[in-house]
């Protein structure tokens, strides 16, 4: 495969950023868009792993988030970006690793256990920081959770993570074979 130039690498991570930035910024200001503005941007920046443009998307990653921060607020960006800041933005990069350099099955099921441990921890982290913003400690079923908290956290994420972690290697797959066609 040609090497991309630099300038190419650039420009390509700014339109990244740019994309992933308004949909941030606008899945903030539109919760019922959150979710949406999350793949957008994983979507967005999986463009630049399909050409292997690591510092690229490294560069995207952190635009994309700055931005996003600066268009919000910091006050009410931190608590609606932190998904994806600690886990969602980095999570293609690390299956891109996962790809690239692994070609043992052991080593496959390490690389998902450490995924797997990462977005746990991710998700401990955001119920520590959102619980009281908002506003769950006054839901019904708030109790239950509390109980219950690590045993949900760490089977039920789990669990999402795993059909989350193939759909997410399936769209870079998807991405890879659109590029591909681009280029001919």
């Amino acid at each position: 495969m040609k090497r991309q130039s630099r300038s190419f690498e650039i420009a390509l991570a700014a339109l990244v950023c740019a994309v992933g930035a308004a949909s941030l910024t606008l899945g903030s200001f539109v919760d019922f868009l959150l979710a949406m503005g999350y793949m957008i941007a994983v979507f967005a920046l999986m463009v630049l792993l399909t050409k292997r443009l690591v510092r690229g998307y490294l560069l995207a990653y952190a635009g994309m988030v700055i931005l996003a921060f600066l268009f919000t607020g910091f006050a009410m960006g931190i608590f609606q970006l932190l998904p994806f800041v600690a886990f969602f933005g980095l999570h293609p990069l690390a299956n891109w690793f996962q790809r690239e350099y692994t070609k043992k099955k052991p080593l496959h099921l390490l690389w998902f256990i450490l995924k797997a441990v990462w977005f746990d921890l991710s998700l401990w982290l955001a119920w520590i920081v959102l619980q009281e913003f908002l506003g769950l400690t006054q839901m019904r079923w708030y109790a239950f959770v509390e109980e219950n908290f690590f045993l949900l956290l760490f089977l039920g994420g789990t669990l999402v993570f795993a059909v989350y972690d193939y759909m997410i290697f399936l769209c870079q797959r998807a991405a890879d074979g659109v590029m591909r066609r681009l280029r001919r």
